[in-house]
C-alpha cells in the first residue's frame, strides 16, 4: 500500500471524519436525483404507466421499472450516498443547492476538523465563487474542497533542501512529545539510505529516554550518535558534534534540542547559545531550523508555530502522528497563516511511516476521496 493509501486508512479514527460529515451536510438539505429511465415508446404501455392508483391490478408496469436502469448509473462516492443508492435504487444521487445556510455547515465543518475560523471562511469562500446557487453531489463537494485544500497546500510542499556545504547543519526543535527524536532517527536513516554521511547530535541531555531512542535509530541505520551525560550543556555537544562531522566529511549534522515550553526563557537561551557555539564553527549555520509539530495537538499547533518563530529561525515543518487523530485540518491552517515549507508529515513508527507531503495526496485523504 502506498504512503498516502495508508494516510487514507490512518488518517480519521472517529465517526466524525471530514468526509462522512460532508455527505451528512448533501443529504441532510438535498434531494435525491435519480438516473432516467428510459421512456417506452409502445403506445401499448404508456397508458397503463399513467394508470390511477386506485385501480385494483396493474401488474404490468413492474417489468418496465426494474430492468430498464441503465447499467452506467452509479451511486454517489460518499458513503451515506452509496447507502443511499442501495436503499432507494441504483443511481440515487443526493443533491443540494449551494447557498448561505450550506456554506454556514461546511464552515462549522471545517472549523470542527481543526482547520481554523480564517482558513475556512477562506475556503468555503472559494469554494462557493461559480458554485452559488447550484446543486451540488456530495461527491462535487468533496473534489472542489480538496482542490481548494491543495491550492493551500502546494506552495508549502517543498522538501527538506540540500546543500553543497558539508556538514549542512540541520536543527531540530519542538516540544517534548511531537515525535521530535523519532523524526530526526527517520529522517537521518533515510539520508543514510540515500548515500548521505550523517553525524546525530542527542542535544536534549535533560531526557535520557530521547538519548535512548536516538541510539537505537543510530545503531539501526549505522549512523554515529553523539551524546553527553545527562544534564550536561547542549550547546558543549553541540559544538563537539560540529567538529566531529567535519573531521568525518559529514554531509549532514542533525541536532536534538530539548522543548520545554513551559520554560520559555531557558528554552530561548539555550537555543540562543547552541545557535552562538556552531557558529563560531560556521558562521551560517544552522541551515535547516525544522519544527516537529504533533497534529492531536489540533489547534494548539499554531501557538507553537508562533512561540518557536521567536526562539529559533524556524525554516520548515514536520507534522507527525497523523494517524492519531480525527483533525487533520490544523495543517491546512498552518500552511494557511504561515506558509512555512512542510517538508514531511508522519503516519506511524516505522520508517517509511514519514514521507514527504504530497498536497493533492492529502487533500485527497482528508476529504474521503478515492485516488487509486
Amino acid at each position: 500500500m502506498s504512503f498516502f493509501g495508508k494516510l487514507k486508512n490512518k488518517l480519521f479514527k472517529s465517526s466524525s471524519k471530514l468526509d462522512e460529515g460532508l455527505d451528512a451536510i448533501v443529504q441532510e438539505g438535498g434531494e435525491e436525483d435519480v438516473a432516467e429511465t428510459p421512456e417506452p415508446k409502445t403506445e401499448a404501455v404508456e397508458p397503463r404507466l399513467q394508470a390511477p392508483a386506485r385501480k385494483p391490478v396493474p401488474v404490468e408496469p413492474v417489468p418496465v421499472h426494474e430492468p430498464e436502469t441503465p447499467a452506467e448509473a452509479k451511486p454517489s462516492g460518499g458513503l451515506l450516498g452509496r447507502i443511499m443508492g442501495r436503499s432507494q435504487g441504483e443511481g440515487a444521487v443526493a443533491r443540494r443547492v449551494l447557498d448561505d445556510e450550506m456554506l454556514e455547515q461546511l464552515e462549522e465543518l471545517l472549523i470542527a476538523s481543526d482547520m481554523g475560523v480564517d482558513t475556512a471562511l477562506r475556503v468555503t469562500s472559494n469554494i462557493a465563487e461559480g458554485r452559488f446557487g447550484k446543486r451540488l453531489s456530495s461527491l462535487e463537494i468533496k473534489q472542489a474542497l480538496a482542490s481548494e485544500i491543495a491550492r493551500v497546500m502546494e506552495p508549502v510542499a517543498r522538501p527538506l533542501p540540500l546543500y553543497p556545504k558539508k556538514p549542512q547543519v540541520v536543527l531540530v526543535v519542538g516540544v517534548n512529545g511531537s515525535g521530535k527524536t523519532t523524526t530526526i532517527g527517520k529522517l537521518a536513516s533515510q539520508f543514510k539510505a540515500a548515500g548521505k554521511q550523517v553525524v546525530i547530535a542527542a542535544g536534549d541531555t535533560f531526557r535520557a529516554a530521547a538519548v535512548e531512542q536516538l541510539q537505537v535509530w543510530g545503531e539501526r541505520a549505522n549512523v554515529p550518535v553523539l551524546t553527553a551525560p545527562e544534564g550536561s550543556d547542549p550547546a558543549s555537544l553541540a559544538f563537539d558534534a560540529m567538529t566531529k562531522a567535519q573531521a568525518d566529511g559529514a554531509d549532514l549534522l542533525m541536532i536534538d534540542t530539548a522543548g520545554r515550553l513551559q520554560n520559555r526563557q531557558d528554552l530561548m537561551e539555550e537555543l540562543a547559545k547552541i545557535v552562538r557555539v556552531i557558529r563560531k564553527k560556521d558562521p551560517d549555520a544552522p541551515h535547516n531550523t525544522l519544527l516537529v509539530l504533533d497534529a492531536t495537538t489540533g489547534q494548539n499547533a499554531l501557538s507553537q508555530v508562533e512561540t518557536f518563530r521567536k526562539l529559533a529561525d524556524v525554516s520548515g515543518l514536520v507534522m507527525t502522528k497523523l494517524d492519531g487523530t480525527a483533525k487533520g485540518g490544523v495543517l491546512v491552517a498552518l500552511a494557511d497563516k504561515f506558509g512555512l515549507p512542510i517538508h514531511a508529515i508522519g503516519v506511524g513508527e516505522q520508517i517509511e511511516d514519514l514521507a514527504p507531503f504530497d498536497p493533492e495526496e492529502f487533500a485527497a485523504a482528508l476529504t474521503g476521496l478515492d485516488t487509486e
